[in-house]
C-alpha cells in the first residue's frame, strides 16, 4: 500500500497535481536519514569511467581557478578592481564545483549512490550559496565595466579598495541569505514517503517534487519565484549596462580605444552568457521535452561546465593574465600576495 502510495504520489507531482489528495499521511523529514541520488550509469565499466570523467574535469577546473587566483592575489600589476572581482569569481567557481564533483566521483568509484540527510542539506546549502554569489558578482562586475567605459572620471571614486571590497562582502552576503532561505524552507518540508532524487547531486528542484503538503510546497514555490523576480531585475541590470558599453564603444574615436574597451568587457559578458543561458535552459525549458535523461545533461552542464570554462573564457585573450600565468615567482614569492 506504501509503495502504491509513492508511486501515485511521484506521478501526481510530475503532472502537477498535488500528492495530498491522496489519504496516506506523509513522512516528516525528520525520520528520513538519507537520500538515494540518481546513478550516472548502470554498468561497473561506465561508472569507472564517468569517474575518472569526472576526476579530470574537477582537476581542470581547479587547476584553472587556482592558477587565477593565484595570480591575481600575487601579481601587483593585477592588484585593481577588475582583477579583484575575477578573484572573487573564480574563488566562487571553486567552490561551487566542489560542492557537487566529489560526492558524484565517491559514488561512482564505490558504486553507491547513497547521501546522509546533514550531506543532502550541506550540498542545497553550499550550492544556492555559491550560485547566488556569483550571479551577484557577475551583475557587480558589469557595472565595474560600465563605469570603467562609459564614466571613467568617476571611476576610481566608485570603485576603491573599500568600495570593491564592500561590494563583493555584498555579493557573499546575498548568496547566504538566498542559501539560508532556501535551505531552511526546503528541509523543514514533509516528504511522501520517498528518498529518491532524481539528480546526481541534491537540487532543490528534485527534492521540492518529493513534497505532500501543499504548503510547503506553495511556500517553496513562492520563494522560487521571488527569486526569479530578484534574478530577472538583475538580468536587466546586466542588459542595459552593456547596451551602454556597446554604444560607448562604438562612439570611441580609435579603434584601438574600441578595441580595448571591447577586449575587457567581452570575456564577462561570455562568462555572463554562459551561466545565465545554462540555468534558464535548466528550469525554463518547456514541460514537454523534460525527462531524466534530459535533467540530468541540463543539470551537469550548469553546475559543472561554467566553472571549469570560466578561468579559460578571462585567461584567453588577455595579455596581463598570461603574463602573471608564465611568471612563476607568483607561487615561489606567496609571503608578498596582496601587498603593494
Amino acid at each position: 500500500m506504501q509503495l502504491s502510495y509513492i508511486c501515485k504520489a511521484i506521478k501526481l507531482r510530475a503532472i502537477g497535481k498535488k500528492p495530498s489528495q491522496l489519504t496516506l499521511p506523509c513522512t516528516k523529514l525528520s525520520s528520513i536519514s538519507e537520500f538515494l541520488l540518481l546513478a550516472l550509469a548502470d554498468t561497473r565499466q561506465l561508472q569507472l569511467l564517468h569517474f575518472w570523467l569526472l576526476l579530470g574535469i574537477y582537476l581542470a577546473a581547479l587547476l584553472g581557478n587556482g592558477f587565477i587566483s593565484t595570480a591575481v592575489a600575487c601579481h601587483h600589476r593585477l592588484h585593481s578592481p577588475m582583477y579583484f572581482f575575477l578573484l572573487n569569481l573564480a574563488l566562487l567557481d571553486l567552490g561551487c564545483i566542489s560542492t557537487t564533483l566529489p560526492k558524484a566521483m565517491a559514488n561512482a568509484l564505490w558504486d553507491t549512490r547513497d547521501i546522509s540527510y546533514s550531506g543532502c542539506a550541506a550540498q542545497v546549502f553550499f550550492l544556492l550559496f555559491f550560485f547566488g554569489a556569483e550571479y551577484s558578482l557577475l551583475t557587480i562586475m558589469s557595472y565595474d565595466r560600465y563605469v570603467a567605459i562609459c564614466k571613467p572620471l568617476h571611476y576610481g571614486t566608485l570603485f576603491g579598495s573599500r568600495a570593491c571590497a564592500t561590494m563583493a562582502a555584498a555579493a557573499w552576503a546575498t548568496g547566504l541569505l538566498y542559501s539560508l532561505l532556501h535551505t531552511a524552507n526546503t528541509f523543514s518540508m514533509s516528504f511522501c514517503l520517498s528518498n529518491v532524487v532524481d539528480q546526481f547531486f541534491c537540487e532543490v528542484a528534485q527534492i521540492l517534487k518529493l513534497s505532500c503538503s501543499d504548503s510547503d510546497y506553495l511556500r517553496e514555490t513562492g520563494i522560487i519565484y521571488f527569486s526569479f523576480c530578484l534574478a530577472s531585475g538583475c538580468f536587466v541590470f546586466i542588459v542595459v549596462s552593456y547596451v551602454q558599453i556597446f554604444r560607448a564603444g562604438l562612439r570611441m574615436p580609435s579603434e584601438q580605444g574600441r578595441h580595448k574597451a571591447f577586449s575587457t568587457c567581452l570575456p564577462h559578458l561570455a562568462v555572463v552568457s554562459l551561466f545565465v543561458s545554462t540555468v534558464m535552459f535548466a528550469y525554463l525549458k518547456p514541460p514537454s521535452i523534460s525527462s531524466r535523461s534530459l535533467d540530468l545533461v541540463l543539470s551537469f552542464i550548469y553546475s559543472v561546465v561554467p566553472p571549469t570554462l570560466n578561468p579559460l573564457i578571462y585567461s584567453i585573450r588577455n595579455r596581463e593574465l598570461k603574463d602573471a600565468l608564465r611568471n612563476h615567482r607568483i607561487i615561489l614569492n606567496a609571503p608578498h600576495c596582496l601587498v603593494g
